[in-house]
């Protein structure tokens, strides 16, 4: 199984086993064991993102109370930040994986880490997921379903392609001719000795 069809599963399975709830404040459970670190770790990068997905949801209600959205708001900054971390996490086991590959003479940079190529398909697999609820929702009238399905159609593509570009770039990278580096991130505003709006206080 390729590096994408494995990440997609696990995301499926992350999404489903959500929405068994559906709840944003609900228990985090890793079906995983700790000797599955990479299973692991992919199912809970889904999980953070499938939650974070509805709290943005949430947050948009024209009608929701100031104190709650300012709330919301505080928990979605966390959930970046820890989409962040997971990312790291993930890429920190690729660059394990291949450290002992030699690249060769003239060896590409990628622009893209293969695990933030792996947090878009991650993202994508909830657009898909979310689309085709709307896609066949019956409340809807045929005008929107249809639309929904022309977009989910594209979404799936999309999928396709991007699962594509993410076996390539293992695979290049597995061989030596791309040499895989790290951008850390370093965001510098959830740090109360980076934001001068934290440390002034």
């Amino acid at each position: 199984m390729t590096v994408s069809k494995e990440c997609i599963s696990i995301f499926k399975k992350s999404i489903e086993d959500y929405h068994i709830l559906d709840s944003v404040d609900q228990e985090f459970k890793n079906p995983f064991s700790k000797n599955e670190v990479f299973k692991k770790n992919i199912y809970k990068k889904s999980w953070i993102d499938t939650v974070q997905w509805h709290l943005e949801d949430i947050i948009r209600k024209p009608s929701i109370d100031p104190n709650k959205a300012l709330k919301i708001k505080r928990r979605i900054d966390i959930s970046n930040q820890n989409r962040t971390d997971m990312v790291e996490v993930i890429d920190d086991y690729f660059f394990s994986k291949f450290s002992h590959v030699k690249v060769i003479d003239g060896f590409n940079i990628n622009t893209e880490t293969p695990a933030w190529a792996i947090d878009r398909l991650s993202i994508l697999e909830l657009k898909i997921f979310h689309m085709d609820i709307e896609a066949n929702r019956p409340t809807a009238d045929q005008k929107h379903r249809l639309s929904c399905f022309n977009k989910l159609e594209l979404l799936k593509l999309q999928r396709k392609n991007l699962s594509k570009a993410i076996d390539q770039l293992i695979e290049n990278i597995s061989q030596g001719k791309i040499k895989a580096l790290t951008y850390k991130q370093m965001k510098m505003y959830n740090d109360d000795k980076l934001n001068p709006e934290l440390y002034k206080d």
